[in-house]
């Protein structure tokens, strides 16, 4: 990689931690159909769409539905999802994370936000993050769930960059698997035990700057 022209961010447990939110809302409905929900049992969810998920719980409890029942439980979940995140505020934004979109600004990258989540503006909207992205592609304008690229190669083709120089940043196996996919450079968010496939995996955004960034990427 010669250059880094834009940097491409999850929203999910990368610009806050709506995660524990959908972990709760998955839980109360494996609850609502009498099986147990672990947090071992919800990276499986992570990074991927809705109906996925919801596909992926059910087979945790190893029960089948119909199309029809399987949508009024996503909307259920969902509703459920939607009352946890209304009460957001930008406190909830996870350490480091602007401080480095600042330095990214500063330094002419393109930003852009690429999540699963429906949500995702509304969230945004929550924590007054709306400004921060160039590109905003969400779960409305896209059709394939990761780890299926077409999130990040949309997020690059609106910025107009080609993919070899973009990084992502996800917390998810799926999403990782997502950025190998579209050709893309990535920074795992989480522990190196479970991101085994991420290019570079850190804890967190604190002390991260965009020149630790190019040390890395580029040789």
């Amino acid at each position: 990689m010669t250059e880094i022209e834009a940097c491409i961010f999850d929203l999910d447990g990368v610009i806050v931690d709506t995660a524990k939110y959908h972990y709760l809302a998955w839980k109360r409905l494996a609850k609502e159909l009498d099986f147990d929900f672990s947090k071992n049992d919800n990276e499986q969810l992570k990074g991927v769409s809705r109906m996925t998920s919801l596909d992926n719980l059910l087979g945790i409890g190893k029960l089948s539905f119909s199309q029809e029942e399987k949508l009024k439980l996503a909307e259920k979940k969902n509703f459920w999802y939607v009352e946890y995140i209304t009460k957001m505020t930008p406190e909830e934004i996870l350490p480091g994370v602007i401080e480095f979109i600042n330095t990214l600004r500063e330094n002419k990258i393109k930003i852009a936000l690429a999540s699963a989540s429906k949500n995702a503006v509304k969230i945004l909207n929550q924590i007054n993050m709306m400004n921060y992205f160039d590109v905003i592609i969400d779960g409305t304008k896209v059709k394939e769930a990761k780890p299926n690229p077409e999130v990040f190669l949309k997020s690059a083709e609106e910025l107009g960059i080609e993919p070899k120089y973009c990084v992502v940043f996800e917390d998810a196996v799926a999403g990782i698997q997502a950025a190998i996919n579209a050709q893309m450079n990535n920074v795992g968010i989480g522990t190196s035990d479970i991101l085994t496939k991420a290019d570079y995996v850190m804890n967190s955004f604190e002390n991260f700057n965009f020149d630790q960034l190019r040390k890395y990427f580029i040789k």
